[in-house]
């Protein structure tokens, strides 16, 4: 039985992990819990899993979450604060770590889950995006598994297994297209948060299917393909796959095309990970291609998805320069669902903080150089948003 430290507990990474734990008590216990605010659910998620350590990450909320769950006995560990949240991550029961917090909140619990030993089960794509020169060399040195829960590189790495070394030519990210896909391109200039969060196909966070929409979230794929499959940029490629049934595919270098299948349900990458190298029966509903009727592929618009380009461009530059691209996108996307800026400043904004930091890129950063990079981005996008200023300082 595998025992789960689950970092983000209650979003949708973490409520579809419990929902998997719940299915497979006899595979699976949780043994600590790390949330946001949500101090209703986190109490219920800890009367039903029972786990051993639990830290909430706004301090505010704790006293409430103490009185929530005074009457269990015996109590978890009660922790606030990213140190909670890192004590959970390197807590000495766990075996696997889901790491479900959104954003680069969720760095730094990463690395010391690597520096505890613990394997990775990755669904926060910040860790590589913004931490690769940092946590892959832990990865190695701890030798601990790094094991893609998000259903692309899942789909990939799936594909992967029993390929002989050199057998890659090339990786094929499929993309919803998001929930502009159908509309023309000139009518981005008018859509709403509303009509951005309006997903086709899947079910997600507010980020993330924004992310969808501008599909920021296939460029930052390809940067973390890009460092977990070893993979060159020019290897890598994006195609718009509206019904969401191909998760990905590889090519071999003898034109042979490998390609993973499956309802739009982020258990299926989740339960993998968890359950790697094993494969777990499920009573879930199977795939039927009659149902489906029809597979169908496009290029993206290049000129509807600028940010795609931008994460090439950040990722061929490397250094902390995937780190800035990522904290603009989060900045820039915050405002956005605060309807502080339009949809169409997004690309606008981020672009200019990149061509701003483009000088004090670091070839070979530090921890502390790669948050520096991220809070630096954060604070540009703020300043730009409101209006043209000097560069700051990166330190």
């Amino acid at each position: 039985m595998k025992a789960i430290s689950l970092l983000g507990s209650t979003g949708s990474i973490g409520t579809q992990t419990l929902d998997i734990v719940a299915q497979h008590p006899d595979q699976f216990r949780i043994v600590g819990l790390a949330a946001g605010r949500n101090v209703a659910l986190l109490a219920q998620q800890i009367r039903q899993f029972r786990p051993e350590i639990v830290a909430i990450c706004e301090t505010e909320g704790l006293s409430d979450l103490k009185a929530a769950i005074a009457d269990l006995d015996p109590q978890p560990i009660l922790l606030a604060g990213e140190a909670g949240v890192i004590e959970v991550a390197r807590w000495s029961t766990a075996d696997i770590v889901v790491t479900g917090i959104v954003g680069c909140a969720g760095l730094l619990p990463t690395i010391a889950a690597i520096e505890a030993g613990k394997d990775i089960a990755l669904a926060n794509k910040e860790t590589l995006i913004a931490g690769a020169p940092v946590v892959l060399p832990l990865i190695q040195k701890h030798g601990v598994k790094l094991l893609p829960a998000d259903s692309e590189h899942s789909a990939i790495f799936q594909c992967l297994q029993g390929v002989p070394k050199g057998g890659l030519r090339r990786i094929l990210l499929t993309a919803s297209g998001g929930s502009f896909r159908d509309l023309p391109v000139e009518k981005l200039a008018h859509v709403t948060v509303a009509d951005a969060l309006k997903h086709p196909n899947w079910t997600m966070g507010r980020k993330i299917t924004i992310d969808s929409a501008t599909l920021m979230n296939k460029g930052l794929e390809v940067i973390e393909a890009h460092y977990l499959f070893g993979a060159a940029y020019d290897q890598i490629a994006i195609v718009i796959h509206p019904q969401s049934i191909i998760h990905s595919l590889i090519e071999l270098q003898d034109t042979s095309v490998l390609a993973q299948l499956g309802w739009a349900d982020m258990r299926l990458p989740l339960l993998y990970a968890l359950s790697y190298p094993e494969r777990i029966a499920t009573n879930w509903e199977p795939l039927d291609l009659v149902k489906v009727g029809t597979l169908t592929f496009r290029e993206p618009d290049h000129q509807k998805y600028p940010c795609m380009q931008l994460a090439y461009a950040a990722g061929r530059a490397g250094g902390c320069m995937p780190a800035v691209l990522n904290a603009a996108n989060e900045q820039a996307v915050a405002l956005f669902l605060d309807e502080k800026i339009t949809f169409l400043d997004i690309p606008r904004l981020i672009e200019q903080v990149c061509d701003r930091y483009q000088s004090h890129n670091r070839p070979d950063p530090s921890l502390d150089d790669i948050l520096a990079a991220d809070r630096w981005a954060r604070e540009e996008i703020l300043t730009t948003s409101q209006a043209p200023t000097p560069l700051l300082s990166v330190g």
